[in-house]
């Protein structure tokens, strides 16, 4: 007699109760219709979305120093980790500059700012520097100096990845240095300390749907969905060239490493569809890292490669900043040149750099750019202020699946990459971490003296010639275990 097939309701009740996609796809929905519905009311659930931002940031630091601590450590080669470390350098900038150049084509291709005829009199500049507080992109001097840390603990509390990389490398360093006989306890703390932050990540996790709610329902109550039919054809442009260019990155991920990006696509579509609702690659990073490593790359390269990514390998805002800067050269009537488009892709090689963290920073660097052209009128850039915040999904996917792919295709480069079991578990193979124990083997506890068997616990003797080699033993062990 066949199994009965519990009814329908009971069914979707266990996959919204089990599966962290369909919670965060529910509340995705359900934050759309709110926001459409009773917009003034919508934007009073941001604080959902801010407070679970709050509580990713606080782990992101210390989970990014542990994982690059212990990668170093367990690596033993400093080298080797600085071969990562310029290998990704050169991936993020072949990467982006192929990002900025799919835009200007795809921008000059399609044309979506010509027609408008956009009078720049009649653009308040003021709205810019409402929308970026002010501020402006660091220099390259400034940049460099701003990732160094000026103390241990503020480097931490003040969240700035690239200087808690710096400290993360030095302590690795130290303890290569040092060894594990002067400081045996040190990497063992700090590899009990990346489980305890990971069993947090867990915890926070389940707020998800809740964030995404809040997120989506002030997006679309705050900016609503008019706003997609007047600047339709720029929306639409600049996704399709995301899908180029995420396309490209599938033929880059398969050349390099026979990886599928598809499967790893469904293997993160949790992660994908979290950080879409909260507009956030960071609310999915320690997630991220944890599926990088137990899909065979290694925990230096993650550890390096994936936070180092979000501040020199932003693909999708390469894309969106390429396309734009054309779009408001067509809508105010401004003809680009070959060689001004040229200077366009230069400029935004360096002002992409310097974005990550800094409020209004696709303004900042399209001012920068218009400024450098000097052809645009500065307050052309008011012309995304409707736009911006909803080409933050294409952004946020392109930037995500970048540096992602950057993480496998500079592991392969350098040998740091399980290539067996990276296509067991995109193929749907449950494998866990490689600190972690397999499906069905004992865990430490069992595996430690106290629990052992007398027959594996009781070994027997071992003979030392006067060479002082150890000899065959007389005696075979009870049992032994592969």
């Amino acid at each position: 007699m066949p199994p009965s097939v519990p009814p329908l309701p009971r069914r979707v009740a266990r996959i919204l109760r089990t599966s962290l996609f369909a919670q965060v796809a529910c509340a995705l929905v359900l934050g759309i219709v709110v926001g459409k519905l009773w917009p003034d009311a919508a934007t009073a659930f941001q604080p959902l979305g801010d407070g679970f931002m709050r509580l990713i940031k606080t782990v992101i630091s210390p989970l990014v120093f542990c994982v690059v601590v212990v990668g170093i450590a367990k690596a033993g080669d400093l080298k080797a980790f600085g071969r990562i470390g310029l290998k990704a350098l050169i991936w993020f900038e072949v990467a982006s500059t192929v990002a900025l150049i799919v835009g200007l084509l795809a921008a000059n291709l399609v044309a979506p700012g010509h027609g408008m005829n956009v009078d720049p009199g009649s653009l308040d500049a003021a709205a810019v520097d409402a929308q970026t507080g002010g501020g402006h992109l660091p220099s390259t001097t400034d940049f460099v100096l701003n990732a160094l840390p000026q103390s241990f603990i503020g480097a931490f509390a003040e969240n700035e990845l690239l200087q808690v990389l710096i400290l993360a490398c030095l302590v690795g360093a130290a303890l290569l240095h040092l060894g594990h006989t002067k400081v045996p306890k040190v990497l063992p703390a700090i590899e009990q300390a990346q489980d305890v932050i990971f069993a947090i990540v867990g915890f926070i996790m389940r707020l998800a749907p809740l964030a995404v709610f809040g997120a989506m329902a002030h997006l679309v109550g705050q900016y609503g969905l008019g706003v997609m039919e007047t600047y339709a054809k720029l929306i639409i442009l600049c996704y399709a060239a995301a899908a180029l260019f995420v396309a490209l990155l599938a033929v880059a991920l398969k050349v390099v490493t026979g990886l599928s990006l598809w499967k790893f696509l469904r293997y993160i579509r949790e992660e994908m569809l979290l950080a879409l609702g909260t507009a956030s690659t960071e609310s999915v990073m320690p997630r991220v890292m944890q599926k990088l490593r137990r899909s065979g790359a290694r925990d230096d390269a993650v550890g390096l490669v994936l936070p180092t990514g979000y501040s020199f390998n932003l693909d999708g805002a390469s894309l969106y900043l390429s396309i734009s800067v054309v779009f408001i050269a067509q809508a105010v009537g401004v003809d680009l040149s070959i060689g001004q488009q040229i200077t366009v892709v230069l400029v935004l090689m360096l002002t992409s750099k310097g974005m990550a963290g800094i409020p209004g920073s696709a303004f900042l660097a399209l001012s920068a750019t218009a400024s450098s052209l000097g052809v645009l009128p500065a307050g052309a850039v008011a012309l995304l202020l409707g736009v911006d915040r909803i080409m933050d999904s294409m952004r946020v996917v392109t930037n995500l699946l970048g540096n992602c792919v950057a993480v496998f295709a500079v592991s392969r480069w350098e040998g740091a990459l399980d290539i067996d079991r990276a296509k067991k578990t995109l193929n749907g193979g449950d494998v866990p971490a490689p600190d972690e124990p397999e499906a069905g083997e004992p865990g430490p506890a069992a595996k430690s003296p106290e629990a052992a068997t007398p027959e594996t616990a009781t070994e027997s003797p071992v003979e030392v010639s006067s060479a002082g080699v150890p000899a065959q033993s007389s005696k075979a062990p009870a049992s032994e275990t592969g």
